[in-house]
């Protein structure tokens, strides 16, 4: 490309955007409120996703969210710290599944959309 690219974002859906909203915040992410349908969720300067008040069930079940780490076992140590199953319903995680390329683990948010948290071997 011709130019320097800065970041790429994704879009995700919320099916209880208020709920959704203090998950990503419980998560971890800073949120940057855009207007009354859509927030920014950020981790760093280049790494940020949107957030919107919007609910397609296709759309969702089908959404899916790479986050590469550095360490996965401290990021799952993090995660799970934050014993997010019991305070948000349908949260869930998994244990590190490791294949031919590295390893991750899953979570599921309040609204089905699926995070992979990995490492590269």
């Amino acid at each position: 490309m011709p130019f320097e690219s800065k970041s790429i974002r994704t879009f995700i859906g919320a099916k209880n955007f208020t709920e959704s909203r203090a998950f990503y915040t419980a998560l971890g992410f800073e949120e940057i409120i855009i207007d009354s349908s859509m927030s920014l969720f950020k981790v760093n300067q280049s790494l940020a996703f949107y957030l919107q008040n919007y609910y397609e069930k296709k759309w969702i079940n089908n959404s899916m969210v790479f986050l590469e780490v550095d360490n996965l076992e401290k990021c799952q140590t993090e995660l799970l710290s934050k014993n997010l199953p019991s305070k948000f319903k349908g949260v869930r995680f998994t244990e590190i599944v490791k294949n031919d390329w590295g390893e991750e683990i899953f979570m599921h948010d309040p609204s089905g959309v699926l995070w992979h948290f990995g490492k590269f071997y």
